[in-house]
């Protein structure tokens, strides 16, 4: 793993939470987004050293809004940025890790994502992000 690229935090509405992150904390929205194939809305803050990314459901269905029901607001998952997300999926599943998705999907900022699943990582969600445009296929 690289570095941590984001933690995803799940909200009922962007719109709602957004100033206090912006106006609140000072920090910078930098960008905000549909992801259809996932049913979520998600904005991206700019955190300095991290990326904090607010994942709203799209309608009442889905992983977010499955999230929310059960848990409500708060932390979903801690992304850590790689290289060549395939070869890592690869090394995790022989390092005895389950993993949600057996290769790469298209995520939220055009970035290849792939999310270990829960149980083998003692509770925590953790998704594997590369980001071309960053250099890091």
């Amino acid at each position: 793993m690289n570095k941590v690229d984001h933690i995803g935090i799940a909200v009922q509405s962007i719109e709602a939470i957004l100033p206090f992150y912006t106006e609140q904390l000072g920090l910078k929205c930098m960008a905000i987004e549909e992801v259809a194939a996932q049913q979520v809305r998600v904005a991206f803050i700019d955190a300095h050293n991290v990326k904090i990314e607010l994942l709203e459901p799209l309608r009442n269905a889905g992983p977010i809004a499955a999230f929310l029901e059960k848990r409500g607001e708060g932390i979903h998952h801690i992304a850590f940025g790689v290289r060549s997300i395939q070869e890592r999926i690869n090394d995790l599943k022989e390092k005895g890790i389950r993993m949600i998705d057996e290769s790469p999907r298209r995520g939220a900022g055009g970035a290849l994502v792939a999310f270990m699943h829960p149980k083998s990582a003692h509770g925590v969600l953790y998704e594997l992000c590369e980001k071309e445009e960053q250099g890091e296929k």
